[in-house]
């Protein structure tokens, strides 16, 4: 009885929430595809990109993602009801039905572009904020799942443009987050609530045929007007891409993904924009990646380095649980620290891959303050320690229980949460490993540690100790980083005789 309890309250938290239960994403290693298929649909491009472009999404370390559209206008609530009340989520509120929604509300919302006017917006002072905080990317939403376009799309009269605000968004990000330096990626739903030529079944009938066609032309217009509007972007990030009626448009995808890549080379698109003919999303039939990086981290880490195969990731993650677009009222739930985005950031360079932190602005295009809180709290912690962020690969270490290891050159760092008591910190390193830690500072004050080398000297042990000493006087409430230069090692361990047994 106390099970099934859990299960439904665990069930109606997530309604609650607007989590989609049933389209959940991996949270563990992939299965080996054993037997081999042809595939048509396969991936455009290689495994593993070496140009300019992907370089500079592997050293990224941390982006900025931004939901904004019409939604922000409700706030994820409306009239007192708010999503923990029944209604759906900020960004999915559109969706809300049953006894709790207001009277016509699709309708209601619908008209929302009418009193869309955020006079407060202001792209360069987000840039400003985002540079600070230390983004090196951006992820904006041109259009999210209801159809509202923040871009004066030709293709559509459900725009910005019609809105009493009436200025390309779109472009006004773009151009400031490029004059700060960040690159941009456009966030792009196919999924569109108020089109009345999209569908969710695959089309079956000739008139179903003939108008969800005229979906994907516009669809695909639309993008070709992105690439033609802003052609600073570095990528898509896409969404909306689960329905049946997308799926079975393999032969339109796949030609349209090769299309956009020659009209803008370089482009990076991650893995869940289309699939091949077999259905198969994110990874086609024979398990190969259909994209230039894996998208499936939502909210989420992969437990161990080896899950990735060596692919190039990130992941998005939000600071209210699943608050992607505004919500007013923060309270009653557990919002994340910067402390924990700082872990989270150093758990995902760690292994290769990028943080990407959600910022949902308001109806009038201001940052949440608590947004603005984090924003700065990030910015001044990276401002110290970014050396062990941007452009660091995996150190092929074992975890560590005080923190992550990350390497650049013959550097390593050790970002310490979790201090030990007796201030020493014990690095593990595989006996016969050509590079050791020989010297060791503390990065946020430039301070030489005592460095030792240690045999704890356990049978069948594969790995050797370096231990470096922290000083009693060195106090911070915050992770600090141990940077640590490589070289060969001094010395070895005595080969001593073993005990008859």
């Amino acid at each position: 009885m106390k099970y099934n309890k859990l299960i439904t309250a665990l069930m109606l938290g997530s309604i609650l929430l607007g989590v989609k239960t049933t389209s959940a994403q991996w949270t563990g290693p992939r299965k080996k595809v054993e037997n081999k298929v042809d595939v048509k649909y396969g991936p455009l491009t290689p495994a593993h990109r070496t140009d300019e472009a992907m370089e500079r999404f592997r050293n990224y370390g941390l982006g900025q993602f931004i939901h904004w559209g019409l939604y922000a206008i409700p706030g994820n609530e409306w009239e007192g009801v708010s999503a923990r009340k029944g209604a759906a989520a900020s960004e999915w509120i559109r969706t809300w039905s049953g006894p709790t929604a207001p009277k016509d509300w699709k309708n209601i919302y619908d008209n929302l572009y009418k009193k869309f006017n955020p006079t407060g917006f202001d792209a360069k002072s987000w840039a400003k904020q985002a540079k600070e905080m230390g983004a090196k990317y951006l992820i904006f939403t041109t259009k999210h799942h209801d159809g509202f376009a923040l871009w004066p799309s030709k293709y559509t009269d459900y725009t910005v443009k019609k809105s009493p605000y009436k200025k390309d968004i779109v472009k006004q990000v773009v151009d400031a987050y490029t004059a700060e330096g960040i690159d941009v990626f456009l966030y792009f739903s196919i999924l569109e609530w108020n089109n009345s030529n999209y569908m969710g079944k695959a089309p079956s009938t000739p008139e179903e045929k003939a108008k969800f066609d005229k979906f994907l032309e516009y669809t695909r217009n639309q993008l070709l007007e992105l690439l033609e509007n802003y052609p600073q972007i570095k990528g898509f990030w896409f969404d909306g891409t689960w329905d049946q009626s997308w799926i079975q448009a393999y032969d339109f995808t796949y030609k349209l993904e090769k299309e956009l890549r020659e009209k803008h080379p370089g482009l990076i698109i991650g893995s869940r924009f289309r699939n091949d003919e077999f259905g198969k999303r994110h990874f086609d039939s024979n398990g190969d990646m259909l994209g230039d990086y894996e998208q499936g981290w939502e909210r989420k880490m992969p437990k161990e380095f080896e899950w990735l195969e060596g692919r190039d990731w990130d992941c998005v993650m939000t600071i209210p649980p699943n608050g992607w677009g505004y919500m007013k009222d923060w309270s009653g739930i557990y919002t994340k620290t910067s402390d924990d985005l700082i872990d989270m950031l150093m758990n995902c360079v760690s292994m290769n891959g990028n943080l990407v932190l959600n910022f949902g602005p308001d109806g009038n295009g201001h940052m949440h303050p608590g947004e603005d809180k984090l924003a700065k709290e990030i910015g001044d912690w990276i401002k110290v320690n970014g050396e062990a962020v941007y452009g660091v690969r995996h150190a092929g270490l074992a975890p560590s229980k005080l923190g992550y290891f990350t390497k650049k050159e013959d550097n390593l760092y050790l970002t310490v949460f979790n201090r030990p008591v007796n201030n020493i910190v014990r690095i593990a390193v595989p006996k016969g490993a050509t590079e050791v830690p020989v010297t060791a500072t503390i990065l946020q004050n430039g301070q030489s540690l005592e460095l030792r080398h240690t045999d704890i000297g356990l049978d069948l042990d594969k790995n050797t100790y370096y231990d470096i000493l922290l000083p009693n006087s060195f106090i911070t409430n915050k992770a600090f980083v141990v940077k640590m230069k490589l070289g060969k090692p001094k010395s070895q361990g005595e080969k001593l005789m073993d005990a008859k047994m």
